[in-house]
């Protein structure tokens, strides 16, 4: 599979030598200083896109447009997630997108919404949640943080919306306290404290090579399939 890279950071360079060592050819390498452009673009299979959420819109509505499939694992632009799934499939293409690639915050997210729905009526347990990144990260609270959010909101009738703090919020509302230190690939912790006990779900990254897999897992998935695809459909929960 012939890949391009939209945005080179640590991310890119990993995902590049992942994708070598599985035998793809990487035939573009999108940057600041060599934006997006038809030649580049029109030799590859499909784009791997790792930029910021201020232009991941626009760099993969360019791709979808020149009729080439896109996995991108930039987070905070999913208010647009519908219109760029459509695109996709107006196109022929497609698009795959994740607000984490790592197979086991994948899982945890499965383990998450089965706990949150055992929970379901148990107001001594109150619930927090906490997720420590990079200090280069641009969004707050974590795309990994929101999926987590909103996989507790649908299983468990009991909170029906989230809000970034440090402290307790009002019932029904689920508090995430995001922190941004030196250079933590990622820590995503679901904590249901009663005044008893704890019970704690914890996902640590010791580093980026299993976002970086994944990824490249995702574009081996993604690559002759037209429409929206999500890692559900990767590791077929």
């Amino acid at each position: 599979m012939k890949i391009a890279l939209c945005g080179y950071g640590k991310m890119g360079k990993i995902i590049e030598g992942i994708a070598l060592s599985r035998g793809h050819e990487i035939t573009a390498r999108f940057t600041r200083s060599n934006p997006l452009n038809t030649t580049e673009l029109s030799t590859a299979d499909l784009v791997i896109e790792f930029t910021e959420p201020a232009v991941a819109v626009d760099n993969i509505s360019y791709c979808l447009r020149a009729g080439k499939p896109v996995v991108s694992g930039t987070t905070g632009w999913y208010a647009r997630l519908d219109e760029l799934q459509a695109l996709a499939v107006s196109y022929e293409t497609a698009l795959f997108t994740a607000s984490n690639f790592s197979v086991g915050v994948n899982i945890l997210f499965q383990v998450n919404a089965l706990l949150a729905r055992l929970m379901e009526g148990r107001s001594a347990y109150k619930l927090q949640m906490e997720e420590i990144h990079h200090v280069h990260k641009k969004d707050a609270p974590s795309g990994t943080a929101i999926t987590l959010a909103e996989g507790i909101m649908s299983a468990n009738r009991d909170y029906h919306s989230w809000q970034e703090t440090v402290s307790e919020t009002e019932t029904g509302v689920i508090p995430i306290r995001s922190l941004r230190t030196d250079e933590v690939p990622g820590t995503h912790t679901i904590s249901w404290n009663s005044p008893e006990d704890r019970i704690d779900l914890s996902h640590i990254a010791h580093n980026r090579n299993g976002f970086a897999l994944g990824a490249v897992l995702a574009a081996e998935f993604t690559c002759g399939r037209k429409g929206a695809f999500g890692m559900k459909d990767l590791l077929q929960f």
